[in-house]
């Protein structure tokens, strides 16, 4: 018997992680369920994962959508762009072969965008106005902007340039491990693109996500920027519950046209 539930699924470099939730509630409406990413992850590879989750789920098989996150843009369906997966995906267009494979209705979006949702949502961001800006540092740097609670999909700022390089390979968390960075240290890179960002954008608020968000209080008080900044609250879960949200929104909006084309 369905539950009624969408199912969240994130994609991520070291594993993809399931679940349906509940939506009233901003949480797991049941376990769950996290595969290893395979060791080649191309589109295929990665289908077949996300099938293995989909089965588990069985109860999707209804009517409940399914929202899927990918680390890069995703335009229509379409992967754009590789920062930090495997280079087969630029231009495959997974929400096809994610429906053919699944024989249902699924929604693709980029990991930080549904990150940012979940956070605006039901955690850190949820009531605040104006010009929100999440990002997640990891190995990569992901961002998701939200005017007035509205998202600008696939924005990219990882990849604005600071002191004449690309700012995501030098301020990105994994940074922080690969040069056994202190916090401090760390701290310096993260002051530069803040404040870069700030003055390209000037939001209202940053939102700081990925694992070592967990560690903020390592790290954040030691920014001087004129933005409020506050770690997110989700953790982990963003992907998933962003994801079911923005999975959710497509299937109203795809109801409301065909009912309209019908009539």
């Amino acid at each position: 018997m369905s539950t009624g539930h969408p199912l969240g699924i994130d994609v991520g470099g070291s594993g993809i992680k399931g679940a349906p939730v509940d939506l009233d509630a901003g949480a797991f409406a049941q376990k769950r369920l996290r595969i290893e990413t395979p060791a080649v992850s191309t589109p295929e590879a990665v289908c077949d994962v996300i099938a293995q989750i989909v089965d588990h789920f069985d109860e999707v098989r209804s009517d409940s959508p399914i929202g899927v996150t990918i680390p890069g843009v995703v335009q229509h369906g379409v992967v754009k762009t590789a920062a930090n997966i495997d280079k087969s995906w630029i231009g495959c267009d997974i929400e096809k072969l994610l429906e053919d494979r699944l024989q249902h209705d699924v929604v693709v979006v980029n990991d930080a965008d549904a990150a940012g949702v979940g956070e605006l949502n039901y955690g850190a961001a949820a009531g605040h106005e104006g010009l929100v800006i999440l990002t997640t540092l990891g190995t990569g740097i992901g961002t998701a902007i939200f005017n007035e609670g509205v998202l600008v999909p696939n924005s990219e700022l990882g990849h604005i340039e600071i002191d004449g390089s690309d700012a995501e390979p030098r301020t990105a968390s994994s940074a922080k491990t690969r040069e056994d960075l202190s916090y401090p240290e760390w701290a310096e890179r993260l002051q530069k693109y803040y404040r870069a960002l700030e003055d390209l954008m000037w939001p209202d608020l940053f939102v700081v996500g990925g694992g070592i968000s967990k560690d903020s209080d390592q790290f954040l008080p030691l920014l001087d920027i004129r933005t409020p900044i506050i770690p997110a609250q989700l953790r982990n879960k963003a992907g998933i519950i962003g994801a079911a949200v923005l999975a959710t929104s497509a299937q109203t909006r795809r109801k409301q046209l065909r009912g309209h084309v019908t009539a």
